[in-house]
C-alpha cells in the first residue's frame, strides 16, 4: 500500500512538472525562502538579547541601539522579500492549480474517448463521473494547499533544527525525542485516519454512480412506486460512506489535540532543561561555540513552539495527502485503462473513376473506397465501398470462456435487407454490435468488401456504417447540430434533406424556433418518436453504405411508425441494412429473415419462405409464439 502510495506521489510529481517545467521549480524556491524567512527571527532575538545583556555591562546604549536598529532593518528587509515572493508563489500557485487541473481533466475525458465500450459496459457511469467531480476536487486541495503547506512545514521544520543545532545540541537533543514521540503519535492514529479516508473515496464514488443511476431512471422508479425501496437502498449506501467517513475524522479530530498537549509538554520539559543547564553552569555544546545564556534559551523556547507547530501543520496534512492521493490513484486507474486496441491499416478514401480506375482524391466526391497497403509487394489497391458483409463460423462471448454467439454464418449483399429476428437475449444486437467492432469476435471471420475487418481501421470502419438504436442519445444544442452530429461537415441544405427523408422536417418546422430550437436533457422536450426520427435523420445525414437499425421503430405510434416507414425505404435504397425488430410487420419485405435463438441461428430464407416451413417463424408470425 506504502509503495503504492509513493508510486502516485511520484507520477503525479511528474506529471505537475510536465505541465509547468519553469513556473513550478520557481513556486518551490519561493515556498523554499518563505520558509526559511520565517524561521531566522530566532537568530535575531538570539543577537539582540545578547546586545541588551551587553549594554547593561558597558553601559553604552548608543552603540547598542544602533546595532538593534541594524537588525530591525535588516529583518524588515527579508520580510519585505518574503512577503513579494509569498505573493508571487501564492499567484503562480494559482495558476499551476487551476492549470493542472484543466490539463487532468482533458486527458481524463481523451482517455475515454479512447476506452472500449467494454469499460463502459463494466463500471458505473456515476462512478466514472466522480473522477471529474470528486476526485479531482481531492487532487485540487492537495495540490493548492497540501503540497505546499506540507512543503513550508518540512523546510521549516529542518531550518529550525538546524538552528537549534547551532544554539545548544543538548536542548535540540530533548526536542528530538519530543518529535520522534509526536512522529509516532502520528504514525499510529494517522494511519488509521489515512485508511478511511481512502476507503471514503470509494464509497463516495458508489454513492455518487448510485445518485446518477436512480435519476435516470426516475420515471421508472416513481411507475414502480420504488421510492421506499430507493432510499432504504440509499440509506445502506450512505451509511457505509458515514461510516468510513465518521472514522476517518474521528482519528484526525483525536491527533490535533494529542499533538498540541504534546507540544506544550515539550515547551515545558525545554524550558526546564534550559534552566536546569543554566543554574548548574553545565558547559553548553553546540556548533556555534556560545555559551549558554538567556540569549540562548528565550529564542530556543520559541523556535520550540514554532518547531511543535509546525510538526502539527505536518500532521494535519497528512489525511489532506492520503485523500487526495486516493482520488489521484483513482484519476491514474482511469489513465491506466488499456485503450481500445486498433491493428487496422486499411483506411476509407475518397476517390473518382478515370477510365476504369479508382483514383484517391482530397475532395468529397461521394465514392468511397478501401485503401489496402500490401506493405509485402510494396503496392497499394482500392476496393470499392460497397457494403458487402459476410461473416463465416463466428463465435462470440462477452466473457472468456462464456460463448453467446455459435457458428455465426451470414452474407449481406449490397442493397440487401437482412433482418434478425427472436427473443430478448437472442444475440441479434450482439451481431450488430461484432460488425462495428464494438467488440472482437472469439473465433471465425467477418469480412467486409473481402476484406477482414480486423485489418480495417475502427474509425474508418464505423464511418461507414450508420446506426439507429431503440435507445436514442441526443446532445444539448440546436436541432441542426444534433443532425449534424452525424458528419461535421454537412450543409445545413444536407442536414435538412436528411430529415425531409426521415419524415422529421414537418414537426421540426413546427418547434419554436424550427431547426434552431435548443434541446437539452437529451431532448426531454420532445415525444420518444421525434426523438427517434430526429435520430435518424442523423443517421441519414451519414450517407453510409451500411444501415443498422436495432429496434429504430419500437418507440413510434402506428401513425409516425408509417412516416417513418416511407423515410426509411428511401434511406435504404441501395444500401445494406440489418434490421433488430420485435414487430415482425416491419421485416416482411427483407431480402433474408434469420430467425435466433440461443444465439445460434436456427432459421434463414425470406418471409414467404419461412411461412411455407412453418417453424419458429411461423409461430411467431402467427401469434403462436411470443417474442417475449
Amino acid at each position: 500500500m506504502q509503495r503504492s502510495k509513493k508510486s502516485i506521489t511520484v507520477r503525479l510529481i511528474k506529471e505537475l512538472f510536465s505541465f509547468y517545467p519553469v513556473m513550478l521549480p520557481l513556486v518551490i524556491v519561493f515556498i523554499v525562502f518563505n520558509a526559511i524567512v520565517s524561521s531566522i527571527p530566532a537568530v535575531f532575538m538570539q543577537n539582540v538579547i545578547a546586545l541588551v545583556e551587553q549594554s547593561f555591562q558597558s553601559g553604552d546604549w548608543n552603540q547598542v541601539a544602533g546595532q538593534i536598529l541594524g537588525f530591525v532593518g535588516l529583518l524588515a528587509f527579508f520580510y519585505v522579500l518574503s512577503l513579494l515572493s509569498g505573493f508571487a508563489f501564492n499567484q503562480m500557485m494559482a495558476i499551476i492549480t487551476q492549470g493542472s487541473l484543466m490539463k487532468m481533466r482533458e486527458k481524463m475525458f481523451g482517455k475515454m474517448q479512447d476506452l472500449p465500450v467494454r469499460y463502459f459496459d463494466r463500471n458505473n457511469h456515476g462512478d466514472i463521473m466522480s473522477h471529474y467531480t470528486n476526485d479531482i476536487d481531492t487532487l485540487r486541495q492537495m495540490i493548492s494547499q497540501s503540497f505546499p503547506q506540507m512543503l513550508i512545514s518540512v523546510i521549516t521544520v529542518l531550518t529550525i533544527f538546524s538552528i537549534m543545532l547551532y544554539f545548544s545540541v543538548w536542548m535540540a537533543l530533548v526536542v528530538l525525542i519530543g518529535v520522534i514521540v509526536m512522529l509516532t503519535i502520528t504514525r499510529k492514529v494517522g494511519g488509521k485516519s489515512a485508511r478511511h479516508f481512502a476507503f471514503q473515496q470509494v464509497a463516495l464514488g458508489k454513492e455518487e454512480g448510485f445518485i446518477e443511476e436512480i435519476m435516470n431512471g426516475q420515471k421508472v422508479v416513481k411507475v414502480f412506486c420504488h421510492e421506499e425501496e430507493s432510499k432504504k437502498d440509499f440509506d445502506r449506501i450512505n451509511d457505509k460512506l458515514f461510516e468510513e467517513s465518521e472514522k476517518a475524522n474521528k482519528f484526525a479530530n483525536t491527533l490535533g489535540p494529542i499533538l498540541n498537549n504534546v507540544g506544550n509538554v515539550l515547551y515545558v520539559i525545554v524550558a526546564l532543561t534550559g534552566g536546569i543547564l543554566l543554574v548548574s553552569g553545565a558547559p553548553n555544546l553546540s556548533i556555534s561555540g556560545m555559551a549558554l545564556g538567556i540569549s540562548v534559551i528565550v529564542p530556543f523556547l520559541n523556535m520550540t513552539k514554532q518547531f511543535a507547530g509546525n510538526i502539527n501543520q505536518v500532521s494535519n496534512q497528512v489525511n489532506s495527502i492520503v485523500m487526495g492521493l486516493a482520488g489521484t490513484g483513482r484519476i491514474f486507474e482511469m489513465l491506466d485503462q488499456d485503450p481500445e486496441v486498433d491493428d487496422g491499416y486499411v483506411t476509407l478514401v475518397n476517390v473518382r473513376e478515370e477510365n476504369g480506375k479508382l483514383i484517391e482524391c482530397s475532395e468529397r466526391t461521394g465514392t468511397w473506397a478501401w485503401k489496402h497497403p500490401h506493405q509485402a509487394e510494396g503496392t497499394v489497391t482500392y476496393t470499392k465501398l460497397a457494403g458487402d458483409v459476410r461473416m463465416k463460423d463466428v463465435d462470440f462471448g462477452y466473457d472468456p470462456g462464456k460463448i453467446v454467439l455459435h457458428d455465426i454464418t451470414l452474407y449481406a449483399e449490397p442493397g440487401q435487407k437482412v433482418a434478425f429476428v427472436g427473443a430478448t437475449g437472442a444475440g441479434k444486437t450482439t451481431i450488430t454490435n461484432l460488425i462495428n467492432r464494438f467488440y472482437d469476435i472469439e473465433d471465425g471471420k467477418i469480412r467486409y468488401d473481402g476484406i477482414n475487418i480486423n485489418k480495417i481501421k475502427k474509425a474508418d470502419l464505423r464511418r461507414s456504417l450508420g446506426m439507429v438504436l431503440q435507445d436514442t442519445n441526443l446532445f444539448t444544442g440546436t436541432v441542426m447540430e444534433n443532425i449534424r452530429y452525424g458528419r461535421l461537415d454537412a450543409t445545413d441544405e444536407e442536414c435538412m434533406d436528411a430529415a425531409k427523408l426521415a419524415g422529421a422536417h414537418d414537426f421540426i418546422t413546427r418547434l419554436p424556433e424550427g431547426y434552431n430550437t435548443m434541446l437539452s436533457g437529451n431532448g426531454s422536450n420532445l415525444s420518444q418518436g421525434q426523438r427517434q426520427l430526429l435520430s435518424i435523420s442523423r443517421a441519414a445525414v451519414a450517407d453510409p453504405r451500411v444501415m443498422i437499425l436495432d429496434e429504430a421503430t419500437s418507440s413510434i405510434d402506428t401513425r409516425t411508425e408509417a412516416i417513418v416507414q416511407r423515410g426509411m425505404d428511401a434511406l435504404m435504397k441501395g444500401r445494406t441494412v440489418f434490421v433488430i425488430a420485435h414487430r415482425l410487420s416491419t421485416v416482411k419485405n427483407s431480402n433474408v429473415i434469420m430467425v435466433l435463438e440461443h444465439g445460434r441461428i436456427i432459421e434463414r430464407g425470406s418471409h414467404e419462405q419461412l411461412i411455407e416451413e412453418k417453424g419458429k417463424y411461423y409461430q411467431l408470425y402467427t401469434g403462436a409464439f411470443e417474442l417475449e
